[in-house]
């Protein structure tokens, strides 16, 4: 009786687990384009040993995406296995003061794995909103940037609602949003660490005019020292956690190589190419530090490390003055960050789990909602109807026992444009990029371009040069009934339909005088 009750203390404690239970870290980073990791672009002049160890040691996916071409959208996506444009934000992105976007009650990543016995931390840019306490009378914006006369609209001295904690991680450290976005200043768990009494600014990109959103900010809080602090504060957590036996997820979600470009001194000018460039060479050693906790802590066997981006690499890089200098940012691909094009979402994706997966290059399908179902294949765990809707587990994939069933996937811009991609075919519904590349939307409809673009992506097209929408009038007929079905259904797994709680709009009526083009609208 007494082993048993001692047994049953060990189990309620989470000290007794499945031995083939994997530690997970998930990197994410913030703007990196699908050409500046040289295990995808050879002949790229950003040096990434770190990134390319992940790629050389597991499996580098060629064709993965993330769920929406910007920051937001892609994070909800990653930790509920949902498209972003079933919720309320169907265009753009939350700002720092945002209040919470993953509804109440929905299985994410974190509490998936927390019912399974695993430790769970975020550490880095959350960005997915959390609930402030407002002052008196005072508002912000729920699903934009806060404006100016907003940023001191809450009182930062109260606890916050809503955030990580909320969703399933037992502990948060890291920003609230982007790192141009107030308020300036880490947050622990539902506080801020230091109240944020002053205001401060950064260029985005030294030696250019823009700045940051002025705003409140911790007298000691330096955008330079932001990276470091996560890969630090990361490498602790792996150190720590490796010592209890209990599996541990760890969502890391970095600031870099995003907006402000603040490489440290030690790096600026390692690259020979921009500030940016030196950046990226700073991220790719933050990489490097969290495999370094890992092998240290004797725990890489056992532990899968998924390497990926939130988005395509943002025009903010100077993308003319990298390729003038020989490195082409996004490869081959057409567009970045914010478009429809496949350089604002397809990105570096490699997965190293020295225990189970083979060194491969798999040309598969992906989407970053793909990481929920196979984390929950992974543990045993079974999806309900109403979880990872959008999400098709690719462990098959890794361990070489079968592949994905994934055989298309909805792409989002910031402006709200959908395109759908099945096999070689993509179909997209704007006349432009529908982001910030050129031809915007409306500039593209001032050209007199088509409002369908249709391109042979798998064949001899993978830059998007060619729209051969005329010419295939039963292919974008049969493309359009399959994202309606999509839509429709609520989800694009298999399993009972499920209700969309905002109406989506695909086809975008006519542009009138005063309109947004591409934009959806939530009601």
């Amino acid at each position: 009786m007494k082993f048993t009750a001692f047994l049953f203390a060990l189990v309620a404690s989470g000290r007794i687990f499945a031995a083939d239970q994997p530690n997970i870290v998930v990197i994410l980073c913030d703007d990196l384009g699908y050409g500046d990791v040289q295990a995808n672009n050879p002949r790229g002049r950003i040096v990434t040993p770190h990134m390319d160890r992940i790629a050389r040691e597991g499996v580098r996916f060629t064709d993965a995406h993330t769920p929406s071409s910007v920051c937001s959208p892609t994070r909800y996506g990653l930790l509920t296995g949902r498209y972003n444009w079933r919720t309320r934000l169907q265009s753009g992105v939350l700002g720092g003061l945002s209040p919470r976007l993953i509804e109440a009650g929905r299985e994410t990543l974190a509490s998936l794995l927390k019912k399974q016995g695993y430790h769970t931390a975020a550490i880095g840019k959350w960005h997915l909103g959390m609930d402030w306490v407002k002052l008196p009378g005072k508002t912000v914006s729920e699903l934009a940037v806060e404006s100016v006369d907003q940023v001191h609209n809450v009182d930062y001295s109260q606890p916050i609602t809503n955030g990580p904690n909320a969703v399933g991680f037992d502990r948060f450290f890291g920003i609230s949003a982007s790192l141009d976005m107030v308020p300036y200043t880490f947050i622990e768990n539902n506080r801020v660490a230091v109240l944020p009494t002053i205001d401060k600014t950064w260029p985005l990109h030294p030696g250019y005019d823009q700045l940051c959103r002025l705003g409140p900010a911790a007298p000691d809080f330096e955008v330079a020292n932001v990276l470091p602090t996560f890969a630090r504060k990361a490498s602790e957590y792996i150190t720590s956690r490796a010592q209890t036996g209990q599996p541990f997820f760890l969502y890391l979600p970095l600031n870099a190589p995003h907006t402000p470009i603040a490489p440290n001194p030690a790096w600026i000018g390692k690259s020979g190419l921009n500030l940016y460039a030196d950046f990226v060479m700073e991220t790719d050693w933050a990489v490097g530090e969290v495999l370094a906790a890992i092998d240290r802590a004797g725990v890489a066997q056992n532990t899968m490390v998924i390497f990926t981006s939130d988005n395509g690499c943002s025009p903010s890089a100077k993308i003319e003055v990298l390729q003038a200098k020989g490195h082409a940012v996004n490869g081959p691909l057409r567009g970045h960050k914010a478009d429809i094009f496949d350089g604002g979402h397809r990105v570096p994706f490699f997965v190293r789990w020295p225990a189970k997966v083979k060194p491969a290059v798999s040309p598969q399908l992906v989407c970053l909602t793909d990481i929920f179902a196979t984390c929950a294949e992974i543990v045993g765990a079974r999806l309900p109807d109403n979880a990872g809707e959008d999400s098709f587990t690719f462990l098959g994939n890794l361990t070489g026992q079968g592949t994905s069933a994934r055989d298309a996937i909805v792409h989002h811009s910031i402006a709200g444009a959908f395109a759908i991609r099945q096999g070689g075919w993509k179909l997209a519904l704007c006349p432009g990029s529908g982001g910030w590349s050129a031809p915007r939307d409306p500039e593209a409809r001032k050209q007199g371009l088509p409002e369908t673009q249709l391109y042979r992506i798998a064949a001899d097209d993978l830059a998007e040069q060619k729209n051969i929408y005329a010419e295939n009038p039963a292919e974008v007929a049969r493309l359009s009934r399959l994202l309606d079905q999509i839509v429709a259904e609520g989800r694009s797994t298999p399993g009972a339909t499920q209700l969309n709680a905002v109406p989506i709009q695909l086809r975008k009526p006519p542009v009138v005088a005063g309109a947004k083009a591409g934009k959806s609208k939530a009601k």
